[in-house]
């Protein structure tokens, strides 16, 4: 991967609600405007993306979404999910294309990030000169119960863990209720306790590479919780859309080309998601990574690759 480019602008920008989010500028500033959305929810945006974009060819704008990086306030209370959805976000996308100045975009997405980017793109398509997503996503209930449950047999010692986890009084909701309802209980050893069980969870599913090495941002006690909250908030939600929106609303794509690039090892998010939507997409390219799972192997190179199209 290229070297990393330090930005030339960077900002807060007030989106409303009491909330400020973190965005910063770098490569090219004549170059084809990109934006990155990042993955999670609630992750923030790392150094890292800006190497996907060749720095001559490209204006690149990476920005923390709300409640989490640097985006101001972060997520602490359970009120500030008023105002934390898929909508808002896709708000604040647009936000910050006319603060910027930018017509239009080249979108690129990783995970949830390409849960929003479609979603984006298929309320503002003509806002969108292409669409990169690795590691398809739509966030769709269905999604949400394989990622929490259906996958428990492929991990049946973290699984019976993860699960074993929810009190008795919890356990007739969805996983992933519980959770949710957990990451807020009034006891902060629960609250504490129940986002390392998640962030736990999350790294034994998200690679079958026996040589996976655990997300070093899991040890932050608070990105912990906070990532916790925000991924429950929005699969309890199913990302704040109508149950299989993106892909019935593939068609909205018709006119923006696209790359998807898949994992072929990828549990997290299986293959099938990818390959419906490319099936109701014809401007899409599906592109099977066949030493990946839900990254890893020779993602980025495809991701890049892919970039260099539409430079």
């Amino acid at each position: 991967m290229r070297a990393e480019q330090a930005p030339y602008d960077s900002g807060l920008l007030d989106v409303g609600e009491g909330n400020r989010i973190f965005y910063e500028r770098s490569g090219n500033p004549r170059g084809t405007p990109a934006v990155y959305l990042h993955g999670g929810p609630g992750a923030g945006f790392t150094p890292g993306a800006r190497r996907l974009f060749d720095p001559e060819k490209y204006d690149v704008v990476l920005f923390d979404q709300r409640g989490c990086g640097r985006s101001e306030p972060l997520l602490r209370e359970r009120s500030q999910l008023r105002f934390n959805t898929t909508h808002d976000l896709i708000a604040d996308i647009e936000a910050l294309r006319t603060h910027l100045q930018v017509g239009r975009w080249v979108v690129v997405g990783g995970s949830w990030g390409t849960t929003l980017a479609l979603a984006y793109a298929q309320s503002h398509p003509d806002r969108v000169r292409a669409l990169v997503l690795a590691g398809v996503t739509t966030t769709s209930k269905r999604e949400v119960d394989w990622t929490t449950r259906g996958v428990g047999p492929i991990f049946p010692r973290e699984w019976e863990r993860f699960v074993g986890r929810i009190p008795a009084s919890l356990r007739h909701m969805p996983i992933v209720d519980a959770y949710a309802e957990m990451l807020f209980d009034a006891d902060h050893a629960l609250c504490s306790a129940a986002a390392a069980e998640w962030c736990a969870w999350e790294d034994a599913h998200v690679s079958l590479d026996p040589r996976h090495v655990p997300n070093p941002r899991f040890a932050d006690p608070e990105f912990r919780l906070r990532f916790a909250r925000l991924v429950t908030h929005y699969w309890r939600h199913a990302a704040f859309l109508e149950d299989e929106q993106l892909v019935r609303s593939a068609d909205a794509l018709r006119e923006i080309p696209g790359v998807l690039i898949q994992g072929r090892y990828d549990v997290s998010s299986p293959l099938e998601t990818a390959w419906r939507l490319h099936n109701r997409w014809p401007g899409s390219v599906l592109e099977v990574v066949d030493d990946a799972g839900h990254g890893g192997g020779s993602m980025h190179r495809h991701v890049i690759e892919a970039l260099e199209r539409f430079a």
